[in-house]
């Protein structure tokens, strides 16, 4: 392989030099326009000589499309976790806020699904502190998130 290179660079510069001694021999006018002219062509089929010889099968072309869709997908997924996590947290200051209304004091912990519509939804919800019907009726009526899944640890008499 290194030995075609070599031959192929050495045509190269014997051609330009010839070309070159060529041209300073010709008298200036059209004929000087013509062997420049031919002197570039045949300056160029040396150039491109060892393209048909070249084996293009083994050459591996990154498949882009592919890459470009496994970058996407991480990042709807990185935005859809981030969006999940704040619905999550602005859910969980809501509760916190009624509870606090109420005069509980509370730890609220909410679990989010994505809803048909591709949109993170809050699903279950945890509260750590005293149970109080009126606080998961809010949460079932204001939510949507209905007592099956609503978890009370502190709740007296169940968990």
């Amino acid at each position: 392989m290194m030995e075609h290179v070599r031959q192929w660079l050495t045509s190269i510069v014997t051609v330009s030099l010839l070309l070159s001694v060529i041209q300073s021999l010709v008298p200036q006018g059209s004929l000087r326009r013509v062997s420049s002219f031919l002197g570039g062509l045949v300056l160029l089929a040396i150039l491109l000589a060892p393209l048909p010889g070249l084996d293009f099968a083994g050459l591996e072309v990154p498949d882009w499309q592919k890459e470009t869709e496994e970058v996407r997908r991480k990042l709807e997924a990185e935005e859809e976790s981030a969006l999940a996590a704040g619905i999550a947290g602005q859910t969980e200051a809501y509760i916190s806020d009624k509870a606090a209304s109420l005069g509980l004091t509370a730890e609220v912990r909410v679990e989010t699904v994505t809803g048909a519509d591709g949109v993170p939804v809050p699903w279950r919800v945890e509260v750590e502190g005293g149970y109080t019907e009126e606080l998961a009726q809010w949460m079932e009526t204001e939510l949507g998130i209905p007592r099956e899944r609503q978890d009370w640890h502190g709740r007296e008499g169940e968990n």
